[in-house]
């Protein structure tokens, strides 16, 4: 039987606490041999009557994604040494999520950051709280990591 390399999945994202979930993937990653997967996710357009417009919102929503991911790849690779695996998909990130996780067996670990407001701790995080899987088919151990937790902090913990 063919042994897999692990990957620890991150979510693209803009968020402090997104940059946070991924520096703990890339050391943690570092430190077990496993790899990282970065995906975004982007919506598609609204603009069914305009063609024209919807094509550019397209566009421009892949352009954006796909700036993210690169943004984020460099920052997984200065930790890690290696470049992550990156995945850019259309749709909303919760349906895309369990897509992914359906879709690739060598997914261990589903790592999230937890935003610190008083909107709470994201959409993904609060889902899981609230007992709505991300998950269908196959079950993935998730962490969340606390957004406002420091490298330091978190190179403690890896």
């Amino acid at each position: 039987m063919a042994e897999h390399t692990r990957k620890f999945l991150v979510i693209a994202d803009e968020t402090e606490e997104g940059r946070t979930a991924l520096y703990f993937a890339a050391r943690r990653a570092q430190r077990t041999g496993s790899k990282v997967l970065i995906v975004a996710a982007h919506e598609p357009s609204d603009f069914n009557h305009w063609i024209g417009v919807a094509e550019t919102a397209k566009r421009e929503a892949e352009d954006a994604a796909e700036a993210m991911l690169e943004s984020m790849a460099e920052d997984a690779e200065a930790v890690t040494g290696e470049r992550p695996e990156l995945l850019l998909r259309e749709g909303n990130r919760a349906s895309v999520l369990a897509s992914v996780l359906e879709d690739d067996p060598a997914i261990s670990l589903l790592i999230l950051g937890a935003a610190r407001s008083s909107e709470g701790p994201g959409p993904l995080v609060s889902a899981l709280a609230r007992g709505k899987g991300l998950f269908s088919k196959r079950a993935v151990p998730v962490t969340v990591v606390p957004g406002d937790m420091s490298c330091d902090e978190i190179d403690a913990l890896t």
